[in-house]
This record gives structure tokens, sequence and C-alpha cells, in this order.
């Protein structure tokens, strides 16, 4: 059966449309107070998650007392936040992209595992406004770990799930979109990306 033809594409934030905040600001704290750098970013995502805070049921605040009292993190929250919010750097180049994927005609939209961070990040880069939808987990109540939220976003759009590109640099969440019917990439670098993204779109 030929593959329908994309209608949407959506795009993780961290790692695709901006430089890996999250990971790359939890590396750096650990490496500075001299704790587990490899151990780090996973504790973080575990953490993030059973806070709650990814998905709206958890605070900032409680995210940060989790971690720190698993990891032996050290610092004050609003000054941890700042570390991670400073790490999220927008792409130009993406969204010069995501200009000229508009313009020939593709719904687009940013499909982020975020909290309202992404609503500050958005105050200072303004990049909302190139997108057609945000769908943040900390506003559906769910995030990619969870498969049925691809389901949601499809029905949101109304569109089917092959008719939607899904893009992310996490390889299970990729995958978690094929299972769910998307058409998905992995981001891995810009210049692969570019390449393989023209050949899904051709």
């Amino acid at each position: 059966m030929k593959t329908p033809p994309v209608a949407a594409i959506l795009f993780d934030f961290g790692g695709v449309l901006a430089d890996e905040g999250f990971r790359n600001g939890l590396v750096a704290l650990a490496s500075e107070q001299a704790l587990d750098v490899d151990n780090m970013p996973e504790q973080g995502m575990r953490a993030v998650y059973d806070s709650g805070f990814v998905v709206g049921r958890g605070t900032a605040g409680d995210f940060w007392a989790l971690l720190c009292n698993r990891t032996g993190l050290r610092g004050e929250e609003e000054e941890l936040t700042q570390r991670i919010l400073d790490g999220f750097v927008v792409r130009p180049w993406m969204m010069d992209l995501i200009g000229e994927l508009k313009a020939r005609g593709y719904v687009t939209g940013i499909l982020s595992d975020q909290t309202h961070w992404l609503d500050i990040l958005d105050e200072h880069y303004h990049f909302y406004k190139a997108f057609d939808h945000i769908f943040n987990s900390y506003y559906l109540g769910k995030g990619k770990q969870d498969p049925t939220l691809f389901a949601d976003v499809a029905t949101i759009l109304r569109l089917s799930p092959a008719e939607i590109l899904f893009i992310d640099d996490d390889a299970g969440n990729v995958a978690r979109a094929h299972a769910s019917g998307y058409q998905g990439l992995q981001y891995k670098n810009r210049e692969q990306f570019l390449v393989d993204l023209e050949k899904v779109l051709s």
C-alpha cells in the first residue's frame, strides 16, 4: 500500500528546533558538582515524569526537589531552572525551514514533552507564531511516553496518522509515533535530516 502524502509536520522542541537544553544543562550541572554525569539526564527524565511536572500535575519545585533528593544535585529552584532554559537556543535555520514548509502548504506544529518553560522560552524567542499548532504535554496532560498521545493529536488535526510526519531526536518517541501510524524521522544532525526530510516529502 502506498504511503499517503504528508499533510502535517510536527517537530519536537529540544534537540530538534532548539539545542537540547534539558539534557545539556543537567550534564553541565552534574559536571560542576562532581556528580554522575552519565546518569543525570536519565534521572532528570524520570524525575520530570515521576513528579508530574511534564504533564501538568506537578510543579517545577516538585521536580527539582525530587531530582535533588535522588542525585545529590544542589541549588535553588530559580537558579537551576534558568540554567536549563539558557540551554534551549532556538536554531535559526530550523525556523527558516518552518517558513518554507508552510509556504509549500504543510501544516506545522510543535509536539513536545515540555512544561510552562516552553511558554517562557517563547516570550524570549517568539517562535509560537511560526507554527499552526503547539502541542505541549504540560497542557495535554500526557507525554510522548503515552502512545495514546499520538492518536489524540491526529484527532485534533483531523488527519489520519499516516498523513502526519513526526520529527524527534529520541528514537523511542519516533518508534511510538510509528506504532501509532505516523510517518517519522529521527533527527541526528542537520545535514542528514535535510536529506531525509526531502526523501519523505518528495
